[in-house]
């Protein structure tokens, strides 16, 4: 059973900086696309980066030049940096298997001063 648990969100000021983590467990995940995305209530979930099972990446407009996705095969996990933060940026974020596996719990990112 595929099993995804992220971690590191967090309340930060406007223009901070957080390092998001997903590890993933029960899938061949060097073989695997993997994604981060990211929901508000009321929201629909929206797409925030992927990256692929050879590391090309791939971000939505109003992220790019912020956010930065890479994965370590070695410790099955996917990370999202997340540079110059912006309150608009607050959500919860959510990794996943593309382009159809499970969703992780989710962690909540907060940007405010």
């Amino acid at each position: 059973q595929v099993q995804l648990v992220e971690s590191g969100g967090g309340l930060v000021q406007p223009g901070g900086s957080l390092r998001l983590s997903c590890a993933a467990s029960g899938s061949i995940f060097s073989r695997d696309g993997m994604a981060w995305y990211r929901q508000v209530p009321g929201k629909q979930r929206e797409m925030v980066a992927t990256i692929s099972s050879g590391a090309y990446t791939n971000y939505r407009d109003s992220v790019k030049g912020r956010f930065i996705i890479s994965r370590d095969n070695a410790k099955n996990t996917v990370y999202l940096q997340m540079n110059s933060l912006k309150p608009e940026d607050t959500a919860t974020y959510y990794c996943r298997i593309i382009p159809s596996g499970p969703w992780g719990q989710g962690t909540q990112v907060t940007v405010s001063s």
